[in-house]
């Protein structure tokens, strides 16, 4: 006899997937306002290294927990991930560093 139907395990948790994306906002908010206030009339070299750094937290930080097998932090990594590029998308790159017009 077969053993009983169970349901699969999930391999990606969907909440934490707009959890973490909602964590990345709060978190964009506190470096991009210290990088704006480091970077006053300094050149564009502190702005830059605040691109660095969201990009690091976001893909990095998120890569890493998406390699986890947890589907918690898989989610969690994804939406970090997720977070940013809705950030990018939604200010024009402005919020991420992203935007040519502040380099130049």
């Amino acid at each position: 006899m077969p053993p009983p139907w169970q349901p699969p395990t999930p391999r990606i948790s969907v909440g934490m997937a707009f959890l973490g994306a909602f964590l990345y906002m709060p978190l964009n908010f506190v470096i991009g306002f210290a990088v704006l206030a480091m970077s006053n009339g300094r050149g564009h070299g502190t702005v830059v290294l605040g691109a660095v750094v969201l990009a690091l937290i976001a893909f990095g930080g998120g890569g890493v927990l998406l390699a986890t097998a947890k589907a918690n932090g898989k989610g969690l990594g994804l939406g970090l991930m997720i977070g940013w590029a809705v950030l990018s998308v939604v200010s024009v790159g402005f919020c991420t560093g992203l935007n040519p017009e502040l380099y130049t």
